[in-house]
């Protein structure tokens, strides 16, 4: 799992905040929807890159597991976990489609000095990032968490 040691995934800032909001509540273990299937698929680590505007790596995760398949069975079995408040928004949310993906995790830490996108990019020799996530391996990912502490 070296290669694939972290997974940097794309979040809009409502639901990093909500997830924020709800850490502080005590909730155990979460979970990220995404339409059809999405990854991370095999990870140690989640860390979440904070979208525009906010452009920032703003905390990280322990990986649990990725559930996926028919959207309604998932979302019985783990939509309390997430941040959608109900069913319709659920269904809104991943645009009536029949699979959908839970990222599940635990252990959310919000990072005490956010990376910056542009240090981000400097750092993985890149000049821009998937939008759909990407793996990283245990030495990026430690040098990202060090960054953060």
């Amino acid at each position: 799992m070296g290669e694939k040691y972290g997974f940097v995934m794309m979040i809009q800032n409502k639901w990093w905040q909500e997830f924020h909001r709800r850490n502080l509540q005590g909730k155990k273990i979460r979970s990220y929807v995404q339409k059809g299937l999405a990854p991370p698929k095999d990870t140690s680590l989640i860390l979440f890159y904070v979208a525009k505007p906010v452009g920032e790596i703003a905390g990280y995760a322990e990986f649990v597991e990725r559930k996926t398949g028919d959207s309604e069975e998932l979302w019985k079995k783990y939509g309390r976990e997430s941040v959608l408040d109900s069913r319709e928004q659920f269904k809104q949310f991943i645009e009536d489609r029949p699979k959908a993906s839970f990222v599940r995790f635990r252990n959310l830490h919000e990072a005490a000095t956010p990376i910056p996108l542009k240090n981000v990019l400097m750092l993985l020799g890149v000049k821009r990032l998937s939008r759909k996530g990407f793996y990283v391996n245990r030495k990026t990912a430690e040098t990202l968490l060090a960054f953060m502490e």
